[in-house]
């Protein structure tokens, strides 16, 4: 069984973060990825300072390759089974069989989106059809946007929308407006559209509309939508991680989990984690875990009576 000082589950934005601090600070890493980036399907990423507009695949390899240079090591698979080994380390099983002694978990394994099940929208997923204004509005600036409304936030997020352009239509099933709603939409000149959407309109491998309750096409040149953010937090409930009523990890401001030795970073408890933000909290996070260690070091050296 091989033995290092940290496992990190999940190589993203922030796994790759914090695998690169603590392998500088002379830590042993073992990064573990399922290899399914949620933004796979992005041909850019933005708001990545120095790094905007960069592929998200290239990105990631070249950060996995920093991480690598420094001794580092990333394997692509998952992690099958996680067994506690005494204090705050943890005995882990990966999908190939190997097991691995680790003194401290730093769990990264992001979240997927829910979409609504409409004809054509998950095709178009990150190409027209959008969910992040910050990251994707600037792309469509000044175009004709469409906000899908199924979720309870979908007046708010469509204010936002219209930073980016004048031309906005909120579609929405029909009475679930209030006067204030409307009110507000109509002083910002959103335009309202109550009904069923029914498919994504598509023409030339472009998204030309929006098709609603079968018979009316709103042309459109993208579409924005609230996802439901679903945390991939499996691992740490199997752990006994204490979870709220969305399923997000209970943390505090460096990640550290409600279970000794087990940390979190990125979108598995951030929801609204951009690249730039996940990869922070990867940093903090591999800085918390770190000072935890050398207090564990110190604490055994005065025990062993040696010197490290």
């Amino acid at each position: 069984m091989d033995n290092v000082d940290v496992v990190v589950i999940g190589g993203g934005a922030a796994g790759l973060s914090a695998a690169l601090v603590l392998a500088r600070a002379r830590r042993g890493v073992l990064v573990v990825d399922a290899g399914s980036p949620r933004n796979a399907p992005a041909a850019h990423m933005h708001g990545f300072l120095s790094r905007d507009g960069f592929p998200p695949a290239e990105l990631l390899t070249v950060a996995r390759d920093e991480v690598a240079g420094y001794g580092a090591t990333i394997v692509t698979g998952t992690i099958t089974d996680v067994q506690p080994d005494g204090g705050a380390g943890y005995r882990v099983v990966m999908s190939g069989g190997q097991r691995v002694a680790t003194r401290r978990l730093l769990v990264a394994t992001g979240l997927r989106d829910e979409l609504p099940d409409i004809p054509g929208l998950a095709d178009r997923w990150a190409r027209d059809v959008l969910h992040c204004p910050y990251c994707h509005g600037y792309e469509v600036r000044d175009r004709r946007l469409a906000v899908l409304g199924w979720s309870p936030e979908a007046v708010k997020y469509t204010h936002i929308v219209r930073q980016w352009s004048d031309d906005v239509v909120l579609i929405v099933a029909p009475s679930t407006l209030s006067a204030t709603d409307r009110d507000q939409l109509a002083a910002r000149s959103v335009g309202i559209v109550e009904g069923s959407v029914t498919r994504i309109v598509v023409e030339d491998d472009r998204l030309s509309g929006v098709e609603v309750d079968g018979e009316r096409v709103i042309a459109r040149d993208a579409v924005f939508v609230p996802p439901r953010f679903v945390p991939n937090n499996d691992l740490l409930a199997a752990l006994g991680c204490q979870l709220d009523d969305g399923g997000w990890a209970v943390a505090d401001r460096t990640g550290r989990t409600s279970v000794a030795g087990v940390w979190v970073a990125g979108n598995v408890a951030n929801p609204r984690a951009q690249v730039i933000t996940a990869a922070g909290e990867g940093s903090a996070a591999a800085i918390a875990i770190n000072a935890d260690l050398v207090e564990e070091d110190v604490r055994n050296a005065v025990r062993d009576g040696n010197s490290i």
